[in-house]
């Protein structure tokens, strides 16, 4: 296990993250692991990824539908319970079939070790773009799933950031071939990391989990296998100046 970049809010190893993830404390994972969809060369399920992190609270990890059918006993068995899912809708996707649906999205699904109720969570609220709500003069119950009792409603002019996320892919100015977009990661790691927290990355890439967590004012680790990138991640920290409007 070797560190090959740090400053005060990232540290980024070089090597498997099966022999270092386990060595390592974090609040939160946020990762993109590859998917095994395609006979690419790099693109091969990392089995044991999951169970090297079972010792993180909460997870989110990147995924095709097909991945994660094909895998979903590697997290129960690494004693993870299925959270939620959000979706992100890209301005263009990749044909990998001419006789399916054109794919434009990608699925990230949450998931958590304990008690629900327990975790750190940020509910992420964003200003509403509909009319006022809170003349209707009824209750609302806000537990589909137990028996919260109702309650009066006011309107205080925010909504529940909707499941699915719109955002352009990183096609054309990408530093790795998975790139993902921070406008995706941010909602992700603002929701689930606690304040004063540490995100990792098993699969850091070109490092956007890195950059948006420093730009939240988070903590991170990141790890990456290929040498190759880990020189790329570390240029990019070193010339990117940190988003202080992420922040607020």
């Amino acid at each position: 296990m070797s560190i090959y970049y740090q400053d005060e809010h990232v540290t980024l190893y070089h090597g498997d993250c099966r022999e270092i993830a386990p060595t390592l404390n974090a609040d939160v994972v946020v990762s993109d692991p590859p998917y095994g969809d395609t006979s690419l060369e790099w693109d091969q399920w990392p089995t044991g990824w999951v169970e090297s992190v079972r010792h993180v609270p909460q997870l989110w990890s990147f995924g095709s539908m097909r991945m994660f059918l094909s895998h979903h006993s590697e997290f129960s068995e690494a004693g993870y319970k299925y959270a939620q899912e959000i979706i992100w809708e890209k301005h263009n996707g990749s044909g990998l079939a001419s006789d399916r649906f054109k794919r434009v999205h990608e699925i990230a699904m949450q998931w958590y070790h304990g008690t629900w109720g327990d975790l750190p969570r940020t509910v992420p609220r964003v200003p509403s773009t509909s009319g006022n709500k809170s003349n209707n003069g009824l209750g609302r119950s806000l537990d589909h799933f137990g028996s919260t009792p109702k309650r009066a409603y006011v309107d205080d002019g925010y909504r529940l950031m909707k499941s699915v996320f719109k955002a352009n892919s990183m096609t054309g100015k990408a530093l790795h071939p998975t790139e993902k977009p921070t406008a995706v990661l941010s909602p992700l790691i603002r929701y689930s990391a606690p304040a004063g927290g540490v995100v990792m990355d098993c699969f850091a890439g070109s490092g956007s989990t890195l950059v948006a967590a420093r730009d939240l004012g988070l903590r991170s680790v990141g790890i990456e296998m290929q040498e190759k990138y880990c020189e790329i991640i570390a240029k990019r920290l070193d010339q990117q100046v940190i988003n202080f409007e992420a922040l607020a």
